[in-house]
């Protein structure tokens, strides 16, 4: 019997026994059909070679859609990863999520790249899609993977497999010579990704773990057709214009010091601007029935014993010893407002209660994620 499915519009489309989302696509019409990336069935996400069932519901993603444009850019991430190991076999992968406006993917590889590498990959990319690999889906054990990945000496793979339960079902995808662990989905083929580049490299620690090994990372972005690359790089260069790091430093705003890594030096015109604002702040709060209040800036470990942040949050923090008793440099001001509201007793008449603090805390953030005044080990919140 051929199954019937259920379209976005509340339609319903019959179409032939074993047809796939491709098939759907191409049913409702050409132009769906040269835009599908990939699909849903129900609320799965799916490749394009996905056979329907009857009374499925299904839709259908372009690049339009998040879900289509992040399927577009994972498997452009995967056509690096391939270009990178047919440049050099002895490298080592370990993953290569899609973002936001593009993607990564880290790589341990036999020497730091250079600029002429990079060139390099994406010439060897620009080959890979001119091949039109077909992107297959395969399932498989967790020890057949296990096999798999070791006989391609893919050690980060393997020990990521190690990780799970015996019993668990994984998922590959084969692109050519070229196979990686991953749950998909992915586009049909590599000749999908018309426009495409390769934006940095940056240095990142396996796991984020300092004692692991170094990584490269390779950050790219893609685009279905070079008219949209060329207006997302033209973005990308007036946001490197707009650099809040490039301004604070033409305009003499603030620093950053090796003596301080992660700790901003607000310079004399830096520190006008942070008093204005604060001023403004200081009327808002004003004029909405605030009192402000000051609470120091290191409490004793008992106290993040109780507020969970010991346990939650420990790693983020920074501590020191007075007195042969451990403290902790403050990450959040809410356990010492708190402290201040237990000094008396309120009657429900006083409630709501309106306390802010401009409190100045510190969190340990790793090296390879601080950038600018985005992320630092110190600011001030309210």
């Amino acid at each position: 019997m051929s199954p019937t499915v259920g379209l976005p519009d509340g339609s319903q489309l019959t179409v032939a026994d074993g047809a796939t989302l491709r098939d759907v696509a191409a049913a409702i019409g050409p132009g769906l059909a040269r835009a599908a990336l990939a699909g849903k069935i129900g609320d799965k996400l799916a490749d394009l070679n996905t056979p329907v069932t009857d009374g499925a519901r299904v839709r259908l993603l372009t690049f339009a859609d998040a879900d289509g444009r992040e399927t577009f850019r994972h498997t452009t991430s995967h056509i690096m990863a391939q270009a990178v190991k047919r440049l050099m076999p002895d490298a080592h992968l370990e993953d290569g999520p899609a973002l936001e406006d593009g993607f990564f993917y880290d790589i341990e590889t036999p020497k730091p790249l250079t600029p002429d590498d990079i060139a390099a990959v994406e010439n060897e990319m620009a080959k890979i899609v001119a091949e039109a690999l077909p992107i297959r889906r395969r399932e498989m054990s967790r020890d057949e993977a296990i096999a798999l990945f070791e006989q391609r000496g893919e050690k980060f793979k393997v020990e990521f497999l190690r990780g799970l339960p015996d019993s668990e079902t994984v998922s590959i995808y084969e692109q050519g010579e070229f196979v990686d662990l991953c749950r998909g989905p992915h586009l049909p083929s590599t000749g999908y990704v018309k426009a495409f580049k390769i934006l940095s490299i940056a240095g990142a620690y396996r796991k984020g773990d300092q004692t692991r090994e170094q990584l490269q990372r390779l950050y790219g972005t893609s685009f279905p057709d070079k008219k949209q690359l060329k207006e997302h790089l033209a973005l990308l260069e007036e946001a490197k214009r707009r650099d809040h790091r490039r301004i604070g430093r033409e305009l003499d705003l603030f620093s950053f010091q090796d003596e301080g890594p992660g700790f901003p030096f607000f310079h004399h015109n830096g520190t006008v601007l942070y008093n204005e604002l604060m001023a403004f702040c200081r009327e808002q709060l004003a004029r909405r029935g605030y009192q402000e209040v000051m609470t120091p800036m290191i409490l004793n470990e008992e106290i993040w014993h109780r507020s969970g942040h010991w346990d939650h949050y420990r790693e983020h923090m920074y501590f020191t010893q007075i007195d042969e008793r451990g403290f902790a440099v403050k990450p959040m001001n809410c356990p010492g407002g708190l402290l201040i509201y237990k000094t008396r007793l309120y009657s429900y008449r006083d409630l709501p209660l309106r306390v802010a603090e401009f409190g100045r805390v510190h969190r340990h953030e790793l090296s390879g994620v601080l950038h600018g005044l985005f992320r630092v080990r110190v600011f001030t919140q309210d």
